[in-house]
């Protein structure tokens, strides 16, 4: 398969045609529990996540976003039993991180039975120890440009206190935590109208900064649920080649259209 190209197949079948080790990074997020079923489809989590293993490369990455539904006052589990089935195909659970959202659709009532849902999972899976990381510094520090006070000293095994050297003052920025917030609705989350055509677009900012962070310029990024196209979209403006796949030729046509008028870009 070529890099730069979506694709109208199931993700197995689709996958099962790329070369062993020869995918950088994956960001997807598969249908909400249905997780067996997608527009009358079905898909097995098991299968998936062997098969990823075997097509992310050594040091790769696969960032998993999922949440739960409540079914019959209980949240369902499903992310948690995806996590595993992952971990049992292989991968490290490298981090457990966070997406928040600024609002939820259905907040909490005060005579309700629960607060207001308002983040999804994203699991970040890895093939061995992450070959690529390049952690976005974006946390402002209060104490920009300030060092400790007194001197910068380690007790040695004699017991005797050994001056380590000047203390690096401390920088601008640091990494940011692992919970990232977006804002969602009301076209932030792109603003491509087309998109909107699919029921559960992610925030281009999401897939972007996990982009940055795990892969480097020309780096290969697969999105085997590529739904509207965000996960390309953000591969193709940040120069990495991409590869998506749907099973749903609606949606591939949605995707297609909108990362045209980026190409010529």
């Amino acid at each position: 398969m070529k890099g730069n190209n979506l694709y109208n197949v199931d993700c197995v079948d689709g996958m099962r045609k790329l070369q062993d080790g020869s995918v950088d990074l994956v960001v997807t997020s598969p249908p909400y529990d249905n997780i067996r079923k997608y527009n009358g489809f079905d898909f097995d989590v098991n299968t998936i996540a062997k098969e990823l293993f075997r097509v992310v490369k050594k040091g790769g990455v696969v960032v998993w976003v999922v949440g739960d539904a409540t079914i019959n006052g209980s949240e369902s589990g499903t992310s948690f039993r995806q996590a595993l089935e992952f971990m049992d195909a292989g991968f490290r659970l490298h981090d457990t991180m966070i997406y928040e959202k600024n609002t939820s659709s259905f907040p909490a009532r005060r005579d309700g039975v629960r607060y207001t849902q308002i983040f999804e999972y994203m699991f970040v899976f890895s093939k061995g120890r992450p070959e690529t990381v390049n952690l976005i510094c974006d946390k402002p520090n209060k104490w920009a440009g300030h060092t400790n006070w007194g001197k910068n000293t380690a007790r040695c095994v004699d017991g005797e206190l050994k001056d380590l050297g000047k203390i690096k003052e401390v920088p601008e920025f640091s990494p940011r935590n692992n919970i990232w917030r977006y804002v969602v609705g009301g076209g932030f989350a792109t603003e491509d109208k087309e998109a909107h055509q699919h029921p559960a677009i992610f925030p281009e900012k999401l897939a972007e900064d996990h982009i940055l962070t795990w892969t480097n310029e020309g780096d290969v990024v697969l999105d085997i649920f590529v739904g509207s196209g965000t996960t390309p979209k953000m591969a193709l403006l940040n120069s990495r080649r991409y590869i998506g796949f749907d099973i749903s030729g609606e949606y591939i046509e949605l995707a297609k259209g909108r990362l045209e008028k980026y190409k010529e870009k």
